[in-house]
């Protein structure tokens, strides 16, 4: 065997790493080795949010720097132990009518996909065979608005969803916005969900003009934030809880606590920089799953 491969075992299953110590965040010098680190200790927490949900994966075989490629279709080498499912493909740039959607619920597969420099993971807000059990809100700052002013916005919006008896539970995106995830019955379309979406960002638009736009139009959006309703739209994912970004650092869309997304609108991290693999794992280890709650299902939303 070359030696720059490895042979290991995990959970009972047979993998070939290859490339360890390539390094895939060059600003940070963090190794294709460390990346299978991070998602292997890190898989406790994230199975629970992949599991059920077909995979869009980002893949970055030669670091962040380098070319990049979105996949939904299980690549042709993919072991047999790896769960595909074959479904309905809306909204297909390739006019597909269906895709070989790769399901992560094991280690072994995460550890499978880590080795393929699958950097980030994305996951539509419904499990497979079912409507949408979760309501995503994207929050996307036109500069100069940053991280501070969509912990703003987070506030405003969680305390509307309240009055509807709608939770909502914060995550940075790993890059430069946020989103609030909600979980809801998996009883309801995505129309509904994604019309229920856009009436509340309209309704907080007219509250808050200044600070808040819920067209889609880029023009609109300096120095305010984009309420982005339309993520709960069939044929859209949203960046999983604990995935990895390719930004210069390992930077991790991170679960939040609402005291922490106060301190963000008050200026304080997390506004002024992500976080990154590392301390995830300390945040976990203190904290546990913030972002629990969103796998036990929740109510109903109010039609309009």
């Amino acid at each position: 065997m070359p030696a720059d491969r490895l042979k290991v075992e995990v959970e009972g299953r047979s993998l070939e790493l290859s490339n360890l110590d390539k390094v895939l965040y060059p600003e940070a010098g963090f190794t294709k080795g460390e990346v299978i680190d991070y998602y292997t200790r890190i898989a406790p927490v994230l199975l629970p949010h992949l599991a059920d949900r077909p995979l869009t994966r980002i893949r970055y075989p030669n670091g962040v720097g380098g070319a990049s490629f979105f996949e939904k279709n299980a690549p042709a080498a993919t072991p047999a132990w790896v769960r595909t499912e074959t479904l309905p493909a809306p909204g297909s740039s390739k006019g597909r009518e269906t895709i070989d959607y790769v399901v992560a619920d094991d280690l072994p597969t995460l550890v499978w996909l880590a080795n393929l420099a699958a950097l980030e993971l994305h996951t539509p807000q419904w499990k497979i065979g079912d409507h949408p059990d979760m309501m995503v809100v994207d929050l996307d700052p036109g500069a100069p608005a940053a991280l501070k002013q969509c912990c703003e916005v987070a506030l405003l919006m969680r305390d509307r969803l309240a009055e509807d008896g709608i939770d909502s539970y914060p995550k940075t995106s790993g890059k430069k916005g946020m989103q609030l995830c909600c979980p809801i019955a998996g009883t309801q379309d995505s129309d509904l969900v994604s019309g229920y979406a856009r009436r509340i960002a309209q309704e907080l638009e007219k509250a808050h003009p200044k600070q808040i736009v819920s067209k889609m139009a880029k023009n609109l959006r300096p120095g305010k934030v984009f309420i982005d309703w339309s993520q709960n739209n069939a044929a859209k994912t949203t960046v999983a809880p604990y995935s990895l970004r390719a930004q210069a650092v390992p930077a991790v869309s991170t679960p939040l606590t609402w005291d922490e997304v106060e301190a963000g609108a008050a200026g304080k991290r997390p506004s002024t920089k992500p976080y990154t693999a590392g301390e995830v794992l300390n945040r976990v280890e203190k904290q546990g799953d913030l972002l629990a709650p969103l796998v036990e299902g929740g109510p109903e939303l109010p039609e309009s």
